[in-house]
């Protein structure tokens, strides 16, 4: 007996027609079926080409097309030839429309393009978690964005946030007693962002973290005099490397975000 044949036909790569497809399969233990994708008909030429190997292979026809023209055609063709087939996305999409009130766009491949718009979130979120406070230096030369500035300053924070923007985030703590890692003088100025704090406001911000862990809030961490020691090294290092610097004494992660993006796509700060 010659195994049964379905065609899964789609406008895009055919990734859920085949998936659908195969999950009504399972349901029958597999039973020996053929599967045989076809992606990216787009056209009512495709369908006729597509259709006459359906025809000798007497098989039947699972589709995703998500045009109204196609999908009608498809509907007309199989019908008049008498093959077998199920629209696997038009009924939904019919059903959405006149359940929602709102036109769907009829554009191929989108599920595609979320799927890829995710894996590239969650690759910029895996690099900003691997590039943090300076861990490797070698991801400053592989980043969208830079960040350098003294403890405190909100790097790691900004840098996950920056990373939900789908941008590859590394930033670097800068310590008087460190050099900053080479790679940060290789790095385009225009990719590296200074994160600029009052004395003051760091002064607060560092005795409140002392006292979070239970310890003494004048330690050296703390200390006025020292921050400003750090802060004049701060200056030091982005005058070196002549980059953008903000001013994140007042701002949220939000603000600091939105003046970094604004600068990345309109070229100012």
């Amino acid at each position: 007996m010659v195994s049964p044949v379905i065609y899964v036909v789609s406008d895009s790569v055919g990734e859920t027609a085949e998936l659908v497809t195969k999950a009504a399969i399972s349901q029958f233990n597999g039973s020996g079926m053929t599967l045989k994708r076809f992606p990216y008909v787009e056209d009512k030429e495709h369908i006729d080409e597509v259709l006459s190997l359906v025809s000798m292979d007497h098989a039947m026809v699972a589709y995703t097309l998500v045009k109204p023209e196609m999908r009608t055609y498809m509907k007309e063709r199989t019908d008049i030839e008498g093959i077998s087939a199920v629209d696997l996305i038009g009924p939904i999409i019919d059903q959405i429309q006149s359940f929602s009130g709102k036109e769907p766009l009829c554009e191929p491949g989108l599920v595609r393009k979320l799927d890829e718009d995710y894996f590239k979130k969650v690759e910029a979120i895996e690099f900003a978690v691997k590039y943090d406070d300076g861990r490797d230096p070698r991801g400053i030369l592989k980043a969208d964005i830079v960040l350098i500035g003294v403890s405190r300053t909100s790097k790691t924070p900004l840098s996950q946030y920056l990373a939900h923007k789908r941008l590859k985030v590394a930033n670097v703590p800068l310590v008087p007693e460190v050099d900053p890692p080479e790679e940060l003088y290789k790095v385009p100025k225009e990719k590296c962002f200074g994160l600029k704090i009052s004395p003051e406001k760091l002064n607060n911000i560092r005795r409140e973290r002392l006292l979070s862990l239970g310890l003494n809030d004048q330690a050296s961490y703390a200390n006025i005099d020292r921050i400003k020691e750090e802060l004049n090294f701060f200056e030091k290092v982005v005058q070196k490397i002549n980059c953008p610097v903000v001013d994140v004494t007042n701002k949220a992660v939000e603000e600091t975000a939105n003046v970094i993006l604004n600068y990345i796509q309109k070229g100012r700060p």
